[in-house]
């Protein structure tokens, strides 16, 4: 990267799953250990939560709103 700064984890990118019922995706990943970057934010665009892969990367969860 421009500067010599090397990606490392816990930087960079994201990746984004859509999920159908986000509070029961992020309770079953708690009860499983999961550490989460956010709680659920909720917004005119759906619903979204960050998490940390093992490596420590950015996970994003989202629901899309009900139409």
């Amino acid at each position: 990267m421009s500067g010599g700064r090397r990606p490392e984890p816990g930087g960079w990118n994201r990746i984004q799953f859509e999920v159908q019922d986000l509070a029961n995706e992020v309770e079953a990943l708690r009860r499983a250990g999961a550490h989460f970057r956010s709680d659920i934010v909720t917004g005119p665009d759906g619903k979204l939560v960050l998490l940390d892969d093992p490596a420590g990367n950015p996970i994003e969860l989202f629901e899309l709103p009900k139409r």
